[in-house]
């Protein structure tokens, strides 16, 4: 195979995985259906057994009012950037032992990234 061809290869392998990196807030909202046995999406929404996650995309961790954190969710100042929150989604227990959040995690790296880039999409009114 010629050196372009090696190329050509790579990016037509590399980029549906980029695509799918930015992930589908309309499918994130479908699967986010499952997180609402536990989250509230909406501004001003009570907390439910787990925080409100509206605004959470770069929100520090155990920072929402009226919710009773975990310890060790309190120390584990955490910044919920994209990065931060798949890797936390895809197994919690294992990135905040202790965290109060009995959910095994989304193992599906595409689902991951929908639930996300719906999370994103949840921004607190403006004032």
């Amino acid at each position: 195979m010629t050196r372009i061809g090696i190329i050509a290869a790579i990016a037509c392998v590399a980029l549906p995985q980029a695509a799918s990196a930015a992930g589908d807030p309309v499918f994130g909202g479908k699967l986010f259906l499952q997180c609402r046995a536990c989250h509230t999406p909406g501004p001003g929404e009570r907390n439910g057994i787990g925080p409100n996650l509206n605004g959470v995309v770069g929100a520090k961790s155990a920072v929402r009012p009226g919710y009773v954190y975990s310890p060790a969710m309190k120390k584990a100042g955490v910044t919920w950037t994209a990065a931060n929150l798949d890797n936390f989604l895809t197994r919690p227990s294992a990135v905040v032992p202790g965290t109060k959040m009995a959910f095994g995690g989304i193992a599906n790296p595409t689902n991951r990234a929908a639930v996300i880039a719906y999370l994103t999409t949840l921004k607190p009114p403006a004032r």
